[in-house]
């Protein structure tokens, strides 16, 4: 049974438990799928000022937060109890790619050279980082929603704007990808 779970799952296997994740809130509680709405949450939990924006009932919100906890909980499992002892598997052409950039070590899950401490105070780590969580906390909050509400549960239940945010989080990654961060590697 270990040895199943410290494995990669295939698509046909993963993609639709993650589906599932959909009806099965819907039927057992009327309940919505998300991750970012958490923050929210947290926040109204935990600021006593009178922000509009955090003066709701959060408590009837909890049960999101058990999820949030219940991803902390699984991703520390998975990564001290179920750590798969292999190394890191990285397509060659993708090797050379970001060898040309100073990236070599791949030794965890994340490149060193990148997120490390120390790169948080060069140009292109603070840019990755600091500007990127900016813009993405930015861009969920814009979107009201982040990648797995659209992505799963705004689409599982046919709403127009999840496909838009959805296509949107698509491009946006693959002009990134693409374009942007090899501009920023190079400096």
């Amino acid at each position: 049974m270990l040895q199943t779970l410290s494995q990669p799952w295939p698509w046909y296997i993963a993609g639709p438990l993650i589906g599932l994740i959909v009806p099965a809130l819907l039927l057992l509680g009327n309940k919505s799928f998300g991750v970012s709405a958490n923050l929210r949450h947290i926040c109204a939990a935990c600021l006593p000022a009178n922000i509009p924006f955090f003066s709701y009932d959060w408590k009837k919100e909890s049960w999101n937060l058990f999820f949030i906890a219940g991803i902390a909980i699984g991703a520390f499992l998975a990564t001290y109890g179920l750590a798969n002892p292999q190394p890191i598997q990285v397509h060659p052409a993708l090797v050379r790619e970001l060898g040309g950039y100073g990236i070599h070590d791949y030794s965890n899950i994340i490149p060193q050279e990148l997120f490390n401490f120390s790169s948080l105070l060069s140009i292109h780590g603070f840019i990755i980082i600091a500007i990127g969580g900016f813009l993405v906390g930015f861009g969920t909050r814009y979107a009201g929603g982040c990648t797995s509400g659209h992505a799963i549960m705004g689409l599982a239940t046919l709403q127009w704007p999840s496909l838009v945010a959805t296509c949107c989080f698509m491009a946006g990654g693959f002009f990134m990808a693409n374009v942007i961060l090899p501009f920023i590697l190079q400096l």
